[in-house]
Order: structure tokens, then sequence, then C-alpha cells
């Protein structure tokens, strides 16, 4: 399994839009691409992305086919328009906290 680790910033003024964004739209399609939510923190202070999330999927193989997707890269374009300083990575899964 890989997972797969975002982290952004939420644009002032934007939270309630970007929440119901996220809980109604971004996250249920993602499952729906084949990745599963394994994590997700909320920096109220301090240094690095005020978002973290990580999915995990089967394979790297995977990952790349539903980032490849024409669905990930809508969803993804609705989600810039709430957040900045967007970053991604795949790393290989292990459980609990990674970075």
């Amino acid at each position: 399994m890989v997972k797969l680790l975002m982290g952004w910033n939420l644009i002032p003024g934007l939270e309630n839009e970007y929440f119901e964004f996220f809980t109604k739209e971004f996250e249920p399609a993602l499952e729906e691409l084949g990745l599963q939510a394994t994590d997700m923190w909320y920096t109220a202070y301090g240094e690095g992305p005020q978002i973290l999330t990580g999915m995990v999927a089967e394979d790297l193989n995977t990952a790349r086919r539903i980032l490849a997707s024409e669905r990930w890269l809508r969803l993804k374009e609705r989600l810039l328009e709430f957040v900045t300083d967007y970053q991604q990575k795949i790393i290989p899964a292990s459980g609990g906290y990674q970075l």
C-alpha cells in the first residue's frame, strides 16, 4: 500500500465553503476513485501546512492512475479555489502519522 499525503493552507474567509466542499464532495469522490482516508490534521499553531491529510491506495500504480484521472484533476482544481500552498507526495504506507 502507498499513502498520498496532501497539505495546504485555507484561504481566509472561505473556511465554511472549504469544509462543505471537502466533506460533501472531495473526500467522498476520492473514496470512489479508490483512495481511503486514514488521517487528517489541522495545525492551529506553529509552522507547516494548516491542513494535512493522508489517504491510502492499494499500490503505486493505482495511486498514479487516480492522480492522472480527469475526475481527480477537476477535484484538485476545485480544491484550489479554497486553498493555497498545495503540496502532495506519495510514500509507502507504514501506518500512523507520516510526513
